[in-house]
């Protein structure tokens, strides 16, 4: 059997400013599929460390990186593609990311018109809610990321 080839990746929890007297949640619905909601993540370039892949993914796909910093997971974190995602994404069979918990600052503007939008609207959302949009494959990644930072006391 084939070795399985993970993408490394990286994806962001980001609060809006009002936390930590508010927590809620930012998700962004993607361009390309209807009424798929998910966190904002992308790609490790060659040669980039996860912090920085980490601002310029949000840089790219939701216009800003005026974040701040509160935390990161650990471990890495592994999931499969459904076979249709890992049909258009080979040679990869899944992503392993890092995940970090953000802040958007104040003054931070999310703007979706990027060079290459990947999302059409996006909403802060409260924890109670969150998992009424998130239904898709990503879905025990995201439960196990949140349990970590619930568990941590920064959610």
């Amino acid at each position: 059997m084939a070795q399985k080839i993970y993408r490394p990746n990286v994806a962001a929890i980001i609060l809006s400013p009002k936390y930590p007297e508010e927590v809620e949640v930012l998700i962004a619905n993607r361009v390309d599929l209807d009424n798929v909601w998910q966190l904002p993540q992308g790609g490790i370039d060659e040669g980039e460390t996860p912090k920085e892949a980490l601002l310029r993914e949000l840089k790219e796909e939701i216009g800003t990186n005026d974040v701040e910093i509160i935390a990161t997971i650990p471990n890495w974190v592994s999931y499969d593609f459904p076979p249709k995602v890992a049909e258009r994404m080979k040679p990869y069979c899944g992503q392993r990311q890092k995940y970090f918990l953000v802040k958007l600052k104040p003054n931070g503007k999310i703007n979706l018109n990027t060079e290459i939008p990947e999302f059409k609207e996006y909403k802060f959302v409260k924890m109670k809610d969150f998992y009424k949009y998130i239904n898709n494959f990503k879905r025990p990644v995201y439960k196990g990321v949140l349990k970590y930072f619930r568990e941590q006391g920064y959610i």
